[in-house]
């Protein structure tokens, strides 16, 4: 799993930002990358940059070791967002890919949980091998 950041930020802003504010929340230096994309052009790839604004939408992608876009999530800025829940997703993913599509993860899966084993016979039938205890459980 590789995660990275982008922003129409500078690098030097990056910086700045990960001394004064990100490294007293989490108590350490930002884990992975915090890429410029200063011109927009990665935002306007993935449809989230503001041209008049000059600005990003905050979002974020699961893309898959083949460049494939897995799942996604655009937010208005005044709310955050969830990266236990963006890890939980990856991971997510992660099984589903290893298994080459045998599993499945039901809503609210979480590792090491029970999968969903897709077949025909399963169409109609989820309520009788997923217990819903189970997937919502915090």
């Amino acid at each position: 799993m590789e995660v990275l950041t982008i922003s129409v930020d500078s690098i030097y802003v990056h910086k700045i930002w990960n001394e004064h504010e990100l490294s007293k929340m989490i108590k350490k230096d930002i884990p992975y990358p915090m890429l410029s994309d200063q011109d927009g052009s990665i935002g306007k790839m993935y449809g989230i940059y503001d041209e008049d604004a000059g600005v990003e939408t905050r979002g974020r992608f699961i893309i898959d070791p083949d460049g494939i876009v897995q799942g996604f999530e655009v937010l208005a800025p005044p709310v955050g967002r969830n990266v236990s829940e963006s890890i939980r997703q990856i991971k997510a993913f992660q099984l589903v890919r290893e298994s080459k599509g045998t599993e499945a993860t039901p809503s609210g899966w979480k590792p090491g949980k029970k999968t969903l084993k897709p077949s025909p016979d399963l169409v109609g039938n989820v309520w009788k091998v997923w217990e819903v205890s189970e997937a919502f459980e915090d």
